[in-house]
């Protein structure tokens, strides 16, 4: 296996960040050495850094125990300067928590989702990051009104800035006329791409990261399609957008965690199960994946 790059620069959330997949034994317990063979695996292909704990590593089912581990398992295999865990919790205390236990194991930076257990209101959720940034390691917001119901819009992404809780923010929203209004309002917040399948649009208005799915699956080309998109080669990134497209959309569909791992199971990785109460995709949604996934290791991207 090669030797990870050294991280490139002073802002652990730029670059290619893979949000990790999970993987459980068929008990579906937690397989922390696969764990931390995956996360090298990624960053020996290219990968800047991993992000446990995220909705796509299963969070939300894990038990506290589990969570920590998972973080430390990804800082043994990498290092701190590449692991960004996710911190969301549905209070602010117990996200702080998490916070501080992403710093005491070595971490760089945390994301952090808004409140997530009801609608929260502008003034909550300039209170929530004001206590998770009291834990000292810088934060980056994560927008997913999609799950969420909470919108972290351009103007309270300013105010967050300007309080200094957030440095960058993950934009799930699909809304790529943000990247725009944002660069206007808060030129220093960094705009990382959260969902895959506006990778090239988000990649061309300016971001500075993606906060990745289906490189799980396949690395080395989605590292490839990245670099080319934010240094303008259309040539090379639109070809590979539009081969791995049919892959990159399932991150923005609710059977993304299923789909990513078995895209990984095909590629000759481990995907395995997920923990309920996700179910196993439908024969026909596997079928799209299969043939899509199979497709691509047939054009040579994986």
């Amino acid at each position: 296996m090669p030797t990870p790059r050294p991280h490139p620069h002073s802002h652990p959330w730029r670059g290619v960040l893979v949000a990790t997949a999970l993987p459980l034994r068929d008990d579906l317990s937690v397989d922390h050495d696969r764990y931390a063979e995956h996360c090298a695996w990624l960053v020996a292909n290219g990968c800047d850094g991993v992000v446990p704990n995220g909705s796509l590593g299963e969070y939300q089912v894990l038990t506290p125990e589990e969570r920590a581990k998972v973080v430390e398992t990804a800082v043994a295999a990498v290092g701190g300067a590449r692991v960004m865990p996710g911190v969301a919790a549905y209070g602010s205390a117990e996200a702080r928590r998490w916070a501080e236990q992403a710093r005491d194991a070595g971490c760089a930076a945390v994301m952090l989702l808004p409140p997530n257990a009801y609608r929260a209101d502008e003034r909550s959720v300039l209170a929530h990051y004001a206590e998770v940034a009291k834990a000292g390691v810088p934060v980056v917001a994560y927008n997913n009104p999609v799950d969420t119901k909470v919108d972290l819009v351009p103007e309270l992404l300013a105010k967050l800035h300007g309080e200094g809780y957030v440095h960058a923010v993950k934009e799930f929203s699909g809304d790529v006329r943000r990247a725009y209004q944002l660069a206007e309002l808060v030129p220093e917040l960094d705009l990382l791409i959260g969902a895959d399948d506006v990778l090239l649009e988000l990649a061309i208005a300016g971001a500075k990261g993606w906060v990745a799915g289906y490189p799980n699956a396949l690395p080395a080309a989605s590292v490839e399609l990245y670099h080319a998109a934010v240094r303008g080669d259309l040539d090379t990134a639109g070809r590979l957008y539009a081969q791995l497209h049919p892959l990159l959309r399932w991150d923005s569909r609710v059977e993304f965690v299923q789909a990513i791992k078995l895209s990984m199971d095909i590629v000759g990785r481990h995907g395995g199960p997920c923990r309920p109460p996700r179910v196993p995709l439908l024969p026909e949604q596997e079928a799209v994946v299969r043939a899509a996934t199979e497709k691509a290791v047939a054009a040579g991207l994986a």
